[in-house]
């Protein structure tokens, strides 16, 4: 969320997003990558997330994973653990969150960093892990793309027959690392805490349902939001990409932009470039919210103001220097930052809302980005991993996008 932005503070650097069209929604894989740890994976080691996961009771996840991994005789058999064992984390991540079984650790259930960090663990095992009856990298890359889907909650989506509203919440991953490795994201911490759950409109209940993605520019290029997205938008009544944005506020973000600012993802890559997609000959600079943003931001969600945001930065037509708009683009101009910037935030949000309009949704599915308060520490925290303050921030702001959903749902859901 680079235009979200540098200057809005480090942690104020909101998960901006764009949009891949629906017919690369399918790609294959990611090529092979290398037996080595990547750089997310390599921060692993640091004494902060063994604490975290430590605390969390998380510590044996990726351990008992690498002995499961180990046992595997063929890769179909890998690819069976694999699914199972990133199933079975989301599903413990989830009910951690929600408050379901005996909990283990002293980090309060709220937390998102356990299963971003145990998640990691498990990638690397997969990455470095050299089986005696040999694995090719295409299938590699397989095993580490089913456990990605499974331990985000992305092949997890289950949405009950008839009699019940349905709506879809995406968060992300912890980012920004390398500046404070104690990061959580609170976008995540609300994806695990509304999982599964039942919202009381005034329409009747409404089932949500929920995955969370990747701080990573080359997951979204190869098209992880649309995958993730596309069965579902024909079949829900509303949607909301959730990020974490500005300092002490929540924003419905009026317009999205088709520009990377090349802010560097969690794997310290930058792309500074239009939103890759498919079908670009028909890409449109910008894309805009379906929310009832009108009666999100009237109603009494919470402590923290709701501001419907309109502005955006463009290089006018016919010009060649960005310039800021309070008020939305101009006509034909092209996007440097939609309302949520240039990072994977605006991205996501332009990709899912793209994908809202290729399939032809625009006019009948509710539809946006939310972007949440940055998660702070309490004053002069600088070396440990929680405190009082943020475990009651993170609540808080988890609480109200619970209640921003049921009031976007109130006034929003299709008929």
């Amino acid at each position: 969320m680079h235009s979200l932005r540098v200057r809005t503070s480090v942690l104020g650097f909101a998960l901006l997003a764009g949009s891949l069209a629906p017919g690369a929604a399918h790609a294959a894989p990611a090529p092979s990558p290398s037996v080595s740890p990547t750089v997310e994976e390599q921060r692993l080691d640091r004494a902060v997330p063994q604490e975290i996961l430590r605390r969390s009771g998380f510590d044996g996840v990726a351990p008992d994973f690498a002995r499961a991994l180990g046992g595997a005789r063929s890769y179909a058999q890998a690819r069976r653990i694999a699914v199972r064992e990133g199933s079975a984390l989301w599903r413990r991540a989830v009910d951690r969150a929600q408050g379901h079984g005996t909990p283990r650790g002293d980090l309060s259930r709220d937390d998102d960093r356990p299963l971003y960090w145990a998640r990691l663990g498990m990638t690397r095992n997969v990455r470095t892990w050299e089986p005696a009856f040999g694995l090719s990298g295409r299938q590699r890359a397989a095993l580490l793309d089913a456990l990605e889907r499974t331990s985000r909650g992305q092949s997890d989506i289950r949405y009950p027959g008839r009699g019940m509203r349905r709506i879809l919440v995406t968060g992300f991953d912890p980012f920004t690392l390398d500046r404070d490795i104690r990061i959580s994201n609170p976008s995540g911490a609300s994806a695990l805490a509304l999982d599964g759950t039942v919202v009381r409109t005034a329409r009747g209940p409404a089932r949500v349902e929920t995955a969370v993605f990747p701080v990573r520019w080359d997951d979204f290029a190869r098209g992880t939001v649309e995958r993730t997205l596309r069965p579902y938008l024909p079949r829900v009544d509303l949607f909301t990409t959730v990020s974490q944005g500005r300092v002490g506020r929540f924003d419905v973000e009026r317009t999205n932009g088709a520009w990377r600012g090349g802010f560097p993802d969690n794997d310290d890559v930058s792309r500074t470039e239009t939103v890759p997609v498919a079908d670009p000959a028909t890409q449109p600079q910008w894309t805009a919210t379906t929310l009832p943003y009108a009666a999100i931001t009237a109603a009494p969600t919470g402590r923290f103001p709701v501001y419907d945001h309109t502005e955006v930065t463009e290089i006018p037509a016919g010009g060649t220097e960005p310039v800021v708009r309070a008020d939305g683009p101009s006509t034909g101009s092209t996007a440097r930052a939609g309302g949520g910037g240039d990072y994977l935030s605006n991205e996501i949000a332009y990709r899912a809302t793209l994908l809202r309009d290729r399939l032809g949704l625009h006019g009948s599915l509710p539809g946006g980005h939310v972007h949440t308060p940055v998660l702070r520490f309490g004053a002069g925290n600088t070396t440990e991993v929680t405190d009082p303050e943020f475990v009651r921030n993170r609540v808080d702001i988890i609480d109200q996008v619970r209640a921003i959903v049921t009031v976007a749902a109130d006034a929003g859901l299709r008929r």
